[in-house]
């Protein structure tokens, strides 16, 4: 066995846009150390990818989507650290860090990078999560370590689900609920639903007071999920 074959770093693909896909197949390729093992572009394909390749007998990291159709990347996630510990997850976003990164290392990623990451970054970070290893940025750290200093109880968003914190991104960044019921994937009443219960758990009247109540929290003010 060649000594590249050796220290191949195998990777699952999770991304629901082929032209994504085949762009990132085309970016590891520049590196023979890196081998595209399978792709999928649903939550359940993932799942099911990393089932018959049995997680980390056949998988050395998965490079995964947030955005995916029937089940998102951070049910995803959840889902992986819970069948598969072991199995590293690297996030690969268009959603801007401050909003989804905190997020998603609290729920068990070993990293997060925006889309827009210099290839050459993205290379190296697989290799050092495959290899263990976790990729934090200053600012993301920072966020983290706030959080843990603060040491608040869980209040407001803190005790959001999932699925309530995206639809209260969605509002506070001016939204509608039909707007935020095609994004998601949901019926407009399921989204209204939604919001009654943010507007309950933040103790806020309407969108207004909302978006005033997330203005407060400032930049990294987005909590993890409880």
């Amino acid at each position: 066995m060649s000594v590249a074959a050796a220290t191949s770093v195998r990777v699952l693909l999770g991304d629901d846009h082929k032209i994504v896909r085949e762009g990132l197949k085309m970016v590891l390729a520049e590196d023979p150390r890196l081998q595209v093992v399978a792709e999928a572009d649903t939550g359940p394909a993932v799942l099911d990818a990393v089932h018959q390749l049995q997680g980390p007998l056949g998988i050395d990291v998965v490079l995964l989507d947030i955005a995916m159709p029937s089940m998102d990347g951070l049910d995803v996630l959840q889902s992986l650290r819970r069948d598969w510990p072991l199995l590293p997850v690297l996030m690969l976003s268009t959603y801007p860090e401050k909003q989804y990164a905190v997020r998603c290392i609290q729920l068990g990623a070993s990293g997060y990078l925006n889309k827009s990451t210099d290839p050459d970054e993205l290379i190296a970070v697989l290799h050092h999560v495959a290899a263990g290893g976790m990729h934090v940025s200053s600012s993301t750290a920072e966020a983290l370590a706030k959080l843990v200093s603060h040491g608040r109880t869980k209040k407001g968003i803190d005790v959001l689900s999932h699925r309530e914190h995206q639809v209260y991104l969605l509002l506070t960044q001016g939204h509608t609920v039909s707007e935020i019921g095609a994004q998601l994937s949901l019926a407009p009443n399921t989204v209204s639903t939604y919001r009654a219960r943010i507007l309950e758990k933040t103790r806020t009247k309407n969108d207004v007071e909302l978006a005033l109540y997330a203005q407060s929290l400032g930049a990294n003010g987005l909590s993890p999920l409880n």
